[in-house]
């Protein structure tokens, strides 16, 4: 695969000059562990289908990642290859970054919840060599899928099963075969190590075009915002982290996978969201740093009031993805004794601000936090001028931790001469530079952290024959933030109800996640004289209960 990461080179000798860049890779990190403490607890992996619990030191985790290295190199697996991977917060989904870091491969991280037409766009537009996937996950049969999807996708060589107990099973291939120990297992895992500024992650985000994008990111803009991050936080070696966020969102992969091993720190990973054992493992673990989405923590809250138990050791909950209500924030001070941190960030940058953490807790509230080191954000109006205090604008960020381009796409990089990335994002900003999200001039979505991709589903439902025109608008959720809910004007002598709305969107194979959660069915849209749909009316409409 060719990377055409241009926005990389024009930064490099500022960045170096500036210490934002620090030239390591995870494999630096990695090794580093090794030498200083190698016996240290690194990671500990729970499924809550089955039980199971695996857990791992540094020098376990840095063997297991050197034998699954030299194990796709005998899948053909080599420098700047892509390896997909749909995989839940298992243990296999770190080792396998690490093991694909050893390679110079990247690794394309993929959201569970993709099916049929996502990921044939994806491991299409990414070229995958490899593609790992559970055998089932949640009751789903991912490996069908994943065989269903091959006529479909020339460059994909090889799809590994996790739980797959065949010829492709993920042990039988890559971690029962004493690999490290061939002949030539030390040349491969050498000579192909990846520098800095080569790309290490290939992960897609939605946006306007209604295709997504995809991201690439190398060791220095991954690396960068994670130092800052974890000095605004105060983490360090002696911090456990609790990762229930789903490693292939940017959030857990960054926070959950590099950060620990970065700090030598522990992390325990949680494959699905359940707040009783969340808090147990909280409690168990020594837990003291968390980083979720809004419904994390109203959930993680009410469970801890309804039991009785607290989770004394957490000392910090990161929250972002949605505003977080001001009476979550006291209850969740009240109830888990731990600081609540509001944040703002993308999929192109990780996080740019976060609220201090001695900041008063109000500010969690009514801002999503001021920029980190590394990181400058700006409004601006529509000439690129910045705004005054309080006024709302464009928000325009540049940041070390800004991405390398969209694979395949330069012309959406959205990023100017002067390295201004274009968010997408309206925001305000005040006198001491907290800013605060106001909306979004992209349309997208966020449903509990989860970006819904509207074009996409709007042109899918504009397939639907009793469809003339459609409009996927957000109404406010008290847990999750926003929801998804469709207005719909029918052809003439046609009609539509939910019901059937849901089963074309799945019979279209759109994830079930994306499916809009309400219908309202009108005669007329709001349109703009040249016959635009006026979403915002839409919007204030559902906002008011008009609709």
């Amino acid at each position: 695969m060719n990377f055409d990461a241009i926005l990389l080179p024009p930064r490099r000798a500022d960045s170096i000059a500036r210490g934002l860049w620090h030239d390591r890779t995870i494999n630096d990190a990695l090794d580093a562990c090794l030498r200083d403490c190698p016996d240290k607890p690194a990671l500990t992996a729970v499924r809550l289908d089955t039980g199971a619990e695996c857990r791992f030191t540094y020098r376990e985790m840095a063997a297991l990642a050197d034998r699954i290295a030299v194990g796709l190199a005998r899948l053909g697996v080599g420098r700047n290859d892509v390896v997909a991977m749909q995989l839940p917060n298992w243990w296999q989904f770190s080792l396998l970054y690490l093991a694909c870091s050893r390679l110079g491969a990247v690794l394309n991280p993929l959201m569970p919840i993709f099916r049929e037409r996502e990921l044939t766009f994806m491991l299409r537009h990414g070229e995958a060599k490899v593609l790992v996937v559970p055998k089932v996950f949640r009751g789903f049969d991912h490996e069908a899928m994943a065989r269903s999807l091959l006529p479909a996708l020339p460059d994909l060589q090889r799809i590994v099963v996790v739980d797959g107990g065949g010829a492709d099973d993920f042990d039988a291939l890559l971690t029962t075969p004493a690999w490290e120990r061939e002949p030539d297992a030390q040349a491969i895992l050498t000579r192909s190590r990846p520098g800095p500024d080569d790309i290490t992650q290939l992960i897609y985000t939605s946006g306007t075009t209604g295709e997504p994008k995809g991201v690439m990111h190398s060791a220095n803009t991954l690396m960068a915002n994670i130092v800052a991050y974890a000095e605004r936080m105060r983490l360090g070696r002696d911090d456990t982290v609790l990762m229930a966020s789903p490693m292939a969102h940017q959030t857990g992969f960054m926070y959950g996978l590099m950060m620990p091993i970065m700090l030598q720190a522990r992390v325990v990973l949680q494959d699905v969201w359940d707040p009783a054992r969340a808090a147990a493992l909280i409690r168990r673990e020594g837990v003291t740093f968390t980083m979720a989405s809004t419904p994390f923590l109203a959930d993680l809250t009410r469970i801890v009031a309804e039991s009785g138990e607290g989770v004394p050791t957490l000392r910090t909950f990161l929250c972002a993805g949605a505003p977080i209500p001001g009476p979550l924030v006291e209850r969740a001070r009240a109830g888990l004794g731990a600081k609540i941190v509001s944040a703002w960030g993308m999929t192109e940058n990780g996080a740019v601000t976060l609220i201090e953490l001695d900041d008063d807790d109000s500010l969690a509230v009514t801002t999503d936090g001021c920029a980190l080191p590394g990181a400058e954000v700006e409004v601006v109006d529509d000439q690129g001028k910045p705004l005054p205090s309080g006024q709302v604008g464009r928000l325009v960020v540049r940041a070390c931790s800004n991405f390398g381009g969209y694979l395949k796409r330069p012309h959406w990089n959205n990023t100017d001469a002067e390295g201004w990335f274009d968010t997408g994002d309206l925001a305000h900003k005040d006198a001491n530079g907290y800013i605060r999200i106001a909306g979004r001039s992209k349309d997208v979505i966020i449903r509990g952290g989860e970006n819904i991709p509207v074009v996409e589903v709007e042109a899918l439902l504009y397939r639907h024959p009793a469809v003339a025109q459609a409009a996927i608008v957000a109404y406010p959720d008290e847990r999750l933030g926003e929801r998804a809910c469709a207005v719909i004007v029918p052809r003439p002598g046609e009609s539509i109800d939910f019901a059937g709305m849901v089963a074309f969107l799945k019979a279209q194979k759109l994830a079930l996640q994306y499916v809009p959660e309400r219908l309202v069915v009108r005669e007329i849209m709001p349109t703009t004289p040249s016959g635009k749909i006026q979403k915002f009316l839409l919007r204030e409409m559902l906002r008011k209960g008009e609709l």
